[in-house]
């Protein structure tokens, strides 16, 4: 098997994967998953596809992560690792949906309005 590419977006957040035939070595911006994701919780995110179709020591990753925070730039990497996970076997997609590892959370940040403080908060009201 070649290298398989795939992209994944979250907020602000982008991750690039290329997925090799391995022994599971997860490489995010040349550091190891569990020095760039030291929380147990952002690194069981990065691996819930892998999880889901018993796929955690087959594939060596390597991840270009840039943009936004860390919890948007897990998800990302999670939808990725999908992509790339569905482009190796196309059989594996479905259950990879069902999980609601191959849909693109669309909510991002909402513009800030002019003659606004926020986007939608507004400056306090004075009556006098």
């Amino acid at each position: 098997m070649e290298s398989v590419n795939a992209v994944g977006r979250r907020k602000a957040a982008v991750a690039r994967v290329i997925l090799k035939e391995g022994n599971g070595a997860i490489t995010i911006n040349k550091r190891a998953l569990d020095v760039y994701f030291p929380s147990s919780i952002l690194q069981y995110i990065v691996k819930q596809p892998l999880a889901t179709l018993d796929a955690v020591e087959k594939y060596d990753i390597h991840v270009n992560l840039n943009g936004g925070g860390y919890k948007g730039q897990a998800e990302a990497l999670r939808l990725a690792i999908a992509r790339a996970l569905v482009k190796v076997n196309p059989e594996d997609k479905p259950a990879l949906r069902a999980e609601g590892f191959m849909t693109r959370d669309p909510r991002a940040v909402e513009r800030k309005k002019p003659g606004r403080p926020k986007a939608r908060k507004r400056f306090q009201f004075s009556k006098r």
